[in-house]
């Protein structure tokens, strides 16, 4: 079974695929009323198992409880955030670590910066063109035109050979997940760490977050 972060737009795209692929899932938002609820008719439990369709009304402290209680395979990160950063943040009570970013910036092509600060860096190979929906995501990005010389993932290890990068797991065109083993190896590595670089990308964007103890 799966876990969907975001009852959302994308929260319903990958709805729509475990349904083709009959793998159980339980979705997770803070509105009991989110457009999954309503475009699948799925109805609120507080008891989920690792068979069927349900829905929590919960945040992600109620993800990071139902990753140990369900030990899902894949983590579906449609919120719009970072969801395997922010899970690692809320778990160790980690702070941002404001100066590792500087350290990334000049190993990074300043086209494909959206944004950076806050221990914050987002990367997009589209970075001033809105993506088509359900993109494939080709070496020749449709909407931009910039042809990739390499995966973002391959670029992030390049910048940030001391990070550790989550792979977004193409599951269809537009849809990514993330191993859940992947993201207990981060929790594994935080144990030791005093800072720590956490990256998520796909072939075509990515973010880095960086972190530290207080």
């Amino acid at each position: 079974m799966d876990l969907i972060v975001g009852g959302g737009k994308f929260g319903c795209y990958a709805i729509e695929h475990l349904k083709t692929q009959n793998r159980a899932f339980t979705v997770i938002d803070t509105d009991p009323n989110c457009q999954a609820a309503t475009q699948f008719h799925l109805e609120l439990t507080k008891t989920p198992t690792q068979t069927g369709e349900h829905l929590i009304h919960g945040n992600l402290q109620t993800v990071l409880q139902l990753i140990t209680a369900l030990n899902p395979e894949y983590i579906y990160p449609t919120a719009p955030t970072h969801i395997a950063a922010d899970l690692t943040k809320l778990k160790y009570n980690l702070q941002p670590w404001l100066q590792a970013i500087d350290t990334v910036l000049p190993r990074i092509p300043p086209a494909l910066i959206l944004h950076s600060g806050h221990g914050n860096l987002i990367l997009s190979y589209n970075r001033d063109y809105h993506c088509n929906e359900k993109c494939p995501m080709p070496q020749t990005c449709p909407t931009s035109g910039i042809k990739k010389p390499c995966t973002m993932t391959n670029l992030m290890t390049y910048a940030a050979p001391n990070a550790t990068i989550l792979t977004s797991h193409s599951m269809a065109p537009g849809l990514g997940a993330i191993k859940t083993t992947e993201l207990l190896t981060l929790f594994q590595q935080v144990q030791t760490q005093n800072t720590i670089l956490i990256g998520t990308a796909c072939d075509c964007h990515g973010v880095f977050t960086a972190l530290q103890k207080p």
